[in-house]
Formats: structure tokens, sequence, C-alpha cells
């Protein structure tokens, strides 16, 4: 008789923990998702609800009775297309602006030699170190000055240099060899063709990063916007938002969670566009 199929195997614990760490892992995943997720879902299903139903105790997660209440209360109460509006021409504007002056200064400082360049950037650093709080006294006198407060000009010029895109798109063209661009130079390339060419489609994902938290960042804005203007002509979506919870209007909460409704789903769709080269400015592998 052989001996050695009768042995017994040794206990070896380690596939068991492996197995253990893989579900614990998981459900912390799906524990996370839910944490995230339910929130939104509680927000999309109360702006359903009829009034009744968002003052009931305990409160219930489905809608009982699926009604549009919430909606049509919000356009009877403000005007949706007038914020929307404002809303798109601040956030693109502000957009635009700051790809024409982050993308340049970033390859300045990135690629150039000059006079300052440190001492430039260290400035460029304090920009974004700097709270609005405690700027906001000085800009509004400025622009008072200028008479140009009841406009779209305050609400976008003091964001057109963004100071944390120019410090992440820097870092992101230090990272493309210098020989790429003196083989772009030998072959006769100006400055600008190289950042068109060159810079531009090789930080795609970068820019792209840059673009979506500078949209989210604008879409979102409501202390700027606040001081700045007085007339609902040039107001942004979230001080529209806020006036649902004023108190002639009272706590409606299905209004108010259909109010949110219109600032989240554009930055989700903006987000679900983009969220491939998100992942790719995460994940930097180098040049092909």
């Amino acid at each position: 008789m052989d001996t050695k199929k009768n042995r017994l195997k040794p206990f070896c614990p380690g596939g068991i923990i492996k197995s253990a760490l893989w579900g614990f892992n998981a459900l912390g995943k799906i524990l996370l998702i839910v944490i995230i997720a339910y929130p939104f879902a509680w927000m999309i299903l109360t702006a359903f609800k009829p009034y009744e139903e968002t003052t009931v105790y305990p409160p219930t997660f489905l809608p009982g009775n699926w009604v549009a209440d919430g909606f049509i209360n919000t356009f009877r109460l403000i005007n949706v297309g007038l914020f929307l509006k404002n809303s798109l021409v601040i956030s693109c504007s502000i957009l635009v602006f700051q790809f024409l002056i982050i993308i340049p200064a970033a390859y300045t400082f990135a690629r150039c030699r000059f006079y300052l360049k440190n001492f430039l950037f260290g400035i460029v650093l304090l920009g974004f170190m700097i709270p609005q709080q405690l700027t906001f006294i000085p800009v509004y006198l400025l622009f008072s000055r200028l008479g140009i407060l009841q406009s779209y000009l305050p609400l976008i010029l003091p964001f057109v240099a963004n100071a944390f895109g120019i410090f992440l798109l820097r870092q992101y063209f230090m990272q493309i060899p210098e020989e790429i661009i003196e083989a772009a130079r030998l072959d006769d390339a100006g400055e600008l063709k190289i950042i068109l060419k060159i810079m531009i489609p090789i930080a795609k994902t970068a820019i792209v990063t840059i673009g979506l938290l500078s949209f989210i960042s604008s879409w979102n804005s409501y202390f700027w916007p606040l001081i700045m203007t007085t007339k609902e002509t040039f107001r942004p979506l979230p001080i529209g938002v806020a006036m649902l919870t004023s108190a002639e209007n009272g706590r409606h909460w299905n209004t108010m969670m259909a109010g949110n409704l219109f600032l989240v789903v554009p930055i989700l769709g903006v987000y679900l566009a983009a969220n491939k080269q998100i992942r790719k400015a995460f994940a930097y592998s180098g040049i092909k």
C-alpha cells in the first residue's frame, strides 16, 4: 500500500483567509455604493411624492402615489429656464476662457525659462490657497467702480485664471519627454504649434479633468453670485433653487428635491461623458 496517498494534507488556512478578504472587500464596495447612491435615490423619489407623503413619520422610501407636483411647483415659483440659461452662460464662458489662459500658462511654467519663474509660480499657487471670502470685498468694490456689477462679467472674470488648473497641467506637461519637443523644434515648429499639436493631444485627459472640475465648481457656485448680483436676470440656478426654501413658500420637500434635480442632472451627464478621460488622467501610463 502506498502510504503517500493515505497521508492527510496539512491544514492550510491561506485559502480561507483569502476568500474571507475577498468577501469583505466586495461587501465594503457594495456598502460604499449604497451610502453614496442612497441620497440621490431619496432625492429622485421624493421629487415624485405628493406633499403629504413628504411630511409623514416615519418617512417612506417609495412614493405611494407618483405625481409631478414638485416639478410643477418648481416651474411656478421660479423661472427655471432663465436660471438654467444663466448657469450655462457663466459655466461655459468660464470654461472657454480658462483653457485660453491656463494651457499657455502651464506650458510656459513647465517648458520655458525666464526671469523670476519660480517666484511667479509661487504667486500662482497662492491663488488656490486664499479663500474667496477674503477677496470678495476688494473685488466687489473694483467691479462696483467699473459699473459692471449687473452683468455676467463679475461672475466670469475672477475665475478665468484657474490656479489649480495651471498647477495640475504644468505637472502633466513636465512628464512629457523633452526629446519630443526638441524634435518638433527641429522641424521648425513654433511654440503655438507645439502646444496645439503635441501638448494638448498628449495631455487631453488632464485637460478634460480640469474642465470637469471647473464646470462643477462654477455650476454649483452660490456665494459669489449671491454677493455680486441683485437681479434674477444674471443669477445662476443655485440661487434659484435656494429661493424655493423662502419663508413665503415654506419647506415643500418635493419641490426642493425637484429643483435640486435640475442642478444634479447636468453634472451627472457631463461626468458620464467624460469619466473615461478622468480615469486615464489619474492613471498616467507614459508616452507612447
